[in-house]
């Protein structure tokens, strides 16, 4: 496999430019990770935001994970193809649509969740389990999603 040739001198350093690798390389993990459960990242990412929110207006569902409507589109057609997702009328507003989980869509979140651990814990595998903590902490602060 051909390595990624280093970066300039003048950024390689900065950590806006680590953090990029970093999330590339746990992207690459998690994508591999959920290929092997026939579901794509995006997928995941719906998926998990239905099982969390629902049952959520399609539009409603696109603005909580910043995903453009016409791929929301796309994506929620395929759960629903693979008996993942029910799409019905939002019995709040029956002009749209209310996305629920099924019980397959469960389980194969299960089985996605148990297999994006695994890549994580490969990510993470050079940090000791303080290390970790302590990352996890900096990164939720630094990310601005801290509770």
């Amino acid at each position: 496999m051909p390595s990624t040739p280093p970066a300039p001198s003048g950024i390689r350093t900065l950590p806006s430019w680590l953090l990029g690798r970093a999330a590339a390389r746990g992207r690459g993990l998690v994508a591999e990770a959920l290929a092997g459960e026939d579901m794509k990242m995006w997928h995941h990412v719906v998926l998990s935001a239905v099982a969390d929110q629902a049952p959520v207006a399609q539009a409603a569902l696109g603005r909580s994970i910043s995903l453009d409507p016409k791929d929301l589109v796309g994506v929620i057609n395929d759960l629903q193809d693979a008996g993942l997702v029910l799409r019905s009328p939002d019995p709040a507003d029956r002009r749209k649509n209310a996305i629920t989980i099924t019980e397959d869509g469960e389980r194969t979140l299960d089985r996605c969740a148990e297999v994006a651990w695994r890549a994580n814990n490969e990510l993470l595998a050079p940090l000791s389990a303080a290390e970790r903590k302590q990352f996890l902490a900096l990164l939720t602060r630094i990310s601005g999603t801290e509770a």
